[in-house]
């Protein structure tokens, strides 16, 4: 039997949740919205607009790329932290936490190189990301009929 608390908690995460979809959908709604006022006002037809993108995913991946990097040195930041409570009281906090945090700084700090190194194995030097090029094969293909 549920008690008038749990009911109340059950209640609220429910609200919560359905506050943060509808949050989702305003906001997306004004992304796309923008979006398209401003490929409109600038005269820009879809293939513009996905050009503009394209170009804004480039900024994202540098942001990542940063993000990466200032939170494993944050947490190798941490690391030593949590190696100096294991050493002033190593009852209370055991040593697997600060390894454990050592190797996510580790793999945070060497994420964005083991990235370029991978898509360089797999991909070869003259690998290219996905872009936005099929009309130019229909294009090519259709002129050749």
């Amino acid at each position: 039997m549920i008690n008038k608390k749990q009911k109340k908690t059950t209640k609220r995460k429910q609200a919560f949740k359905y506050l943060v979809i509808s949050l989702a959908f305003i906001f997306g709604g004004l992304f796309f919205s923008e979006i398209a006022s401003a490929a409109s006002s600038s005269g820009m037809d879809l293939g513009g607009v996905a050009n503009q993108i394209k170009t804004n995913f480039s900024g994202v991946a540098k942001l990542i790329t940063a993000g990466a990097y200032i939170a494993g040195f944050g947490f190798a930041f941490a690391a030593i932290l949590k190696f100096k409570a294991h050493k002033d009281n190593p009852t209370q906090i055991p040593v697997g936490t600060p390894i454990a945090l050592i190797f996510i700084a580790a793999a945070l700090i060497f994420l964005p190189s083991v990235l370029t190194m991978g898509g360089k194995t797999v991909f070869g030097n003259n690998g290219k990301s996905g872009g936005i090029g099929g009309t130019d094969v229909v294009n090519s293909t259709n002129s050749g009929n």
